[in-house]
C-alpha cells in the first residue's frame, strides 16, 4: 500500500504549522527545540520520566469536546500530533497565574525543570481546582525537580488554583481565561478528514481510519510498528536507536477510541488511553484507584493505552496482573481471505515466554474485555517499587475472589516473578475453599515458591521477590479482612498525604 503523501498539520501555540519531509521517527521534542526554537521545552531523561519536556496536547474529539492533556514530547512522534494543538511554555506567555505563583513561592532555582512544571500545572488547573495537598502531589507526579524541593512547588500549585478558580477567575481584569489556557484552543478544529500517510528517509508513516486498513497494512508488513500512545515505542527510538520501515498509528481509528460498559464486560479499544480505561473500570472496581495512581504519571496515563501496555507484554507491566486476576480476555484480529479473522483469547494465555506471544503474523490486539463485577467478588492489588510514584515494579500482585464463609473463584496473578505475568496455581489452591483466615493467606504465601523461581536483577533478588510476594499476600489479608486500610502501600506516605511534603 503506497502512501499518498501530505504534510503533517497541527497548531503550535496558536500558529498553524505544516511540515513535509520529516522522518517518521522524529520526536516532537526534537522538532520543537531544533526547528521551532521553542527551547523552553527541555530534554532530561528522553523516556517520559522527568517531565522536563512537558507540553499540553489538545484534540477536538468526534463529539466536539476539546481534550487537553499533558504530554511528554520526548517520546511523542512528531507525526502523531497531526490534527492537534500543541501548547508550549512559550505559548502560555509570561504572566500566567502558575508562573506568578512559582515566583511568589520561590519554586524555581536552576530553572531547568520549571517550564515542564508550569505546563503540567496549567494543564491540570484547566480541568478544575486542586483542592488538597494530595491532589497537588498527584498532579505533579510526573515532574522531577532536583533543586528546590517540592513544598514550594506544591504551594505554588495550590495558590494558582485559588487564583484561577477563586475570585480571580471571575475578575474581568484577569489576563487569562478562567480555564487558564489560551483562547485559541477554544476554536481548535477537528483533525483533518484526510488520513496522514507519507514516506521519508526510507520509512513510511500511516495513520489509517479503519481497522480494515490496519489489517491490510499489516498483511503487507507484519513486522510494522503499531503505535497507540508511544510511551513504550518512543523509547525504542530514543534509547535503543531503532527505526522501523513502517509505522502504523492506531489513534486515528475512532472505533478503537471507544471504551464502553456492557452488561457482561467492559470493552476497551486499542486506542483508549490508560486514564480513560481506568476511569471506566472504576465503575465496578473503585478500590483499584490507589493502584492505578501509581501507574506511571498523569502525562503517561493520558498518552499510553491499556491495550498497548498489554500488547507490549512486559513481565513487570502493572496492568496485566490486575486484568488477569479479573479474568480479562483480548480480542485479536488480522486480515483474512473473506474479511477479518477475529478470535478471543484469555489474557493469561496470550503470554508464552519473555517477548513471545500467541499471535500469528499480522495479528494485532483490537480490544480487551474485562468482566463486570459479580456479586460478592473482591479484588486487591499492590506493587512494590523503590519509589512510590513513577517507578518500575519489583513485584506486583493482584488477587480476586468471591467472598463468603469460604473463599471461591480465587485468582492470583503476579508480575516481576517470571518472564511473563503469570497466575499462581499453588497459591490459588491454598486459598480456594478455605476460610479467609490469616493462616490461609500465610500458607498461600509459602506456596508461591512452588509457582515461581524468580531471576535476580538490578531491582530485586530471587529471595527478596519470593519473600516480598509472600508478604504481599499476608498484607492483602490485613487490608481485606483485618484492620488495615485497603490498598495502603506505605503508611508513612499516607500520614503525609494531606499536609506533608514528599
Amino acid at each position: 500500500m503506497s502512501p499518498a503523501p501530505r504534510p503533517i498539520r497541527f497548531v503550535l501555540d496558536g500558529r498553524p504549522v505544516e511540515i513535509a519531509g520529516a522522518s517518521p521517527s522524529a520526536m516532537l521534542l526534537d522538532w520543537l527545540r531544533t526547528e521551532a526554537r521553542a527551547t523552553g521545552t527541555k530534554e532530561g531523561c528522553a523516556e517520559g520520566d522527568c517531565g522536563a519536556c512537558t507540553v499540553a496536547l489538545a484534540r477536538r474529539e468526534a463529539d466536539g469536546r476539546l481534550r487537553v492533556e499533558p504530554c511528554n514530547a520526548c517520546v511523542r512522534p512528531l507525526a502523531s500530533v497531526d490534527g492537534c494543538g500543541v501548547l508550549t511554555v512559550e505559548g502560555l506567555g509570561g504572566d500566567h497565574p502558575v508562573q506568578r505563583a512559582l515566583v511568589g513561592h520561590h519554586g524555581s532555582q536552576c530553572g531547568f525543570c520549571t517550564p515542564g512544571f508550569v505546563v503540567a500545572m496549567a494543564t491540570r488547573l484547566a480541568a478544575g481546582p486542586v483542592a488538597s495537598h494530595a491532589e497537588a502531589c498527584e498532579a505533579l507526579a510526573g515532574n522531577l525537580c532536583r533543586c528546590t524541593g517540592y513544598r514550594p512547588i506544591v504551594d505554588a500549585l495550590r495558590a494558582a488554583s485559588a487564583s484561577l478558580h477563586g475570585s480571580a477567575a471571575s475578575d474581568p481584569r484577569a489576563t487569562v481565561p478562567a480555564c487558564g489556557l489560551p483562547a485559541w484552543l477554544d476554536v481548535l478544529a477537528p483533525p483533518p478528514a484526510e488520513p496522514l500517510a507519507f514516506a521519508a528517509g526510507g520509512a513510511e508513516w500511516h495513520a489509517p481510519r479503519s481497522p480494515e486498513a490496519i489489517d491490510a497494512l499489516l498483511a503487507e508488513t507484519p513486522e510494522a510498528w503499531l503505535l497507540a500512545g508511544g510511551t513504550d515505542v518512543g523509547l525504542w527510538v530514543t534509547k535503543q536507536l531503532r527505526e522501523p520501515r513502517r509505522w502504523i498509528r492506531l489513534g486515528e481509528v475512532e472505533a478503537l477510541r471507544v471504551a464502553a460498559a456492557g452488561d457482561a464486560a467492559f470493552e476497551i479499544g486499542a486506542a483508549v488511553s490508560l486514564a480513560d480505561a481506568f476511569a471506566l473500570l472504576r465503575a465496578d472496581w473503585p478500590e483499584l484507584d490507589r493502584y492505578w495512581a501509581r501507574f506511571a504519571s498523569p502525562a503517561i496515563r493520558a498518552s499510553g493505552t491499556l491495550v498497548g501496555n498489554l500488547a507490549n507484554g512486559s513481565p513487570i507491566g502493572d496492568a496485566a496482573p490486575v486484568l488477569i486476576a479479573l479474568g480479562a480476555s483480548v480480542v485479536l484480529r488480522r486480515a483474512g481471505e473473506d474479511g477479518p479473522r477475529v478470535r478471543e483469547l484469555p489474557l493469561e494465555d496470550l503470554y508464552v515466554d519473555y517477548g513471545v506471544q500467541r499471535r500469528d503474523p499480522g495479528e494485532w490486539l483490537e480490544r480487551v474485555r474485562v468482566p463486570r463485577r459479580g456479586a460478592g467478588r473482591s479484588v486487591h492489588a499492590a506493587k512494590l517499587s523503590k519509589r512510590f510514584e513513577q517507578d518500575i515494579s519489583a513485584v506486583s500482585l493482584a488477587l480476586a475472589f468471591g467472598r463468603g464463609e469460604r473463599l471461591s473463584g480465587v485468582r492470583i496473578a503476579l508480575g516481576g516473578m517470571a518472564g511473563t505475568v503469570r497466575r499462581a496455581p499453588a497459591a490459588e489452591a491454598a486459598l480456594e475453599g478455605a476460610a479467609p483466615s490469616l493462616d490461609a493467606f500465610e500458607r498461600a504465601g509459602s506456596a508461591l515458591a512452588a509457582d515461581f523461581s524468580p531471576l535476580d536483577d538490578l531491582r530485586a533478588s530471587r529471595e527478596y521477590r519470593l519473600a516480598a510476594a509472600s508478604g504481599m499476600l499476608v498484607r492483602a489479608w490485613h487490608a481485606l479482612f483485618g484492620d488495615g486500610p485497603a490498598g495502603v502501600d506505605d503508611p508513612a506516605l499516607d500520614a503525609l498525604a494531606d499536609g506533608g511534603a514528599r
